[in-house]
């Protein structure tokens, strides 16, 4: 059994196999390809090319599995994501991006950008597959109580910081983005479609409650309401990026190591394709070789 994000899922073994030989044997193919991994210099179409001639070169679309393993710095739970062919061709065939990908890219922004600095006090995750809209559906105490633990996990929140819960409307639906600063008592909502979070009601009651408990529990005073800020954020053209939006955010907010959010000036350039190229680098290279039999 593997766990994700703190929850048990079985592997088609059954068990997580030793990958101590895949990776010795692999290991001349690791370093050769080490020296392939593509940039994001040029046109888009010649990005593209070098990124799936790299991905046909793997053996993950050839049902190899990669084993990413996630310390607690992340998602304040140890765990083990795993993302196989599927998941590498929802980036490549452009579809709509799921949990372990949003997951994994979580990751990848946090060992590649925070891991060992100051970014670790001031930016935090929220783990998408604890906090959605089909758990609040079932069961919103328990879903608010989640956020509160979270929340009591990091430091004493009485300065600047934001927790990113990366929130989607459920059976593959809409990924947006809440931002939550504790100690200004401010929730940021970034959507990459028209509106605000008066679309996913139960989801805003859940989070203000999750806040005041939190500040409840660390006897601190509400001396105002909760503030909810509509962030003027970049728009998707079409019906499937808000996966892709919602890491561009997370990742600019955190390049640009800034807590107010409404003040930043967004960069639209090559977003889809900067996060293509950092997954797909990063896994097909990096990353331990788990076989299932």
């Amino acid at each position: 059994m593997l766990k994700k994000a703190g929850k048990d899922i079985p592997t088609k073994s059954g068990t997580k196999t030793n990958p101590k030989s895949q990776k010795e044997v692999l290991g001349k193919m690791l370093d050769k390809a080490s020296k392939e991994i593509p940039t994001t210099s040029g046109t888009k179409s010649q990005i593209m090319m070098r990124l799936e001639k790299m991905v046909e070169k793997s053996d993950i679309m050839h049902g190899a599995i990669r084993s990413v393993d996630m310390d607690e710095g992340v998602f304040r739970i140890a765990h083990s994501e795993l993302i196989a062919k599927e998941d590498m061709q929802q980036l490549f065939e452009h579809e709509e991006l799921g949990i372990v990908v949003i997951h994994t890219y979580i990751w990848y922004m946090y060992d590649t950008l925070m891991r060992g600095t100051e970014l670790c006090n001031r930016f935090n995750f929220i783990a998408a597959s604890r906090i959605n809209t089909m758990f609040i559906t079932k069961n919103p105490t328990s879903v608010m109580n989640e956020l509160v633990d979270r929340f009591m996990v990091a430091g004493d929140n009485t300065t600047p910081s934001l927790y990113f819960l990366p929130f989607n409307s459920g059976n593959g639906g809409h990924w947006v983005l809440v931002a939550m600063d504790l100690s200004r008592l401010m929730v940021y909502y970034l959507d990459s479609l028209p509106g605000n979070w008066s679309k996913y009601p139960s989801m805003k009651k859940t989070v203000d409650a999750a806040i005041l408990k939190f500040r409840s529990k660390k006897n601190y005073r509400n001396r105002k309401d909760i503030t909810w800020i509509r962030v003027q954020c970049p728009q998707q053209n079409n019906s499937i990026d808000c996966g892709f939006f919602v890491l561009r955010f997370m990742r600019d907010i955190i390049a640009l190591n800034r807590i107010d959010i409404p003040k930043m000036v967004w960069n639209n350039n090559l977003g889809f394709i900067l996060i293509l190229s950092d997954i797909s680098s990063n896994l097909l290279l990096n990353h331990e070789y788990v076989l299932f039999s």
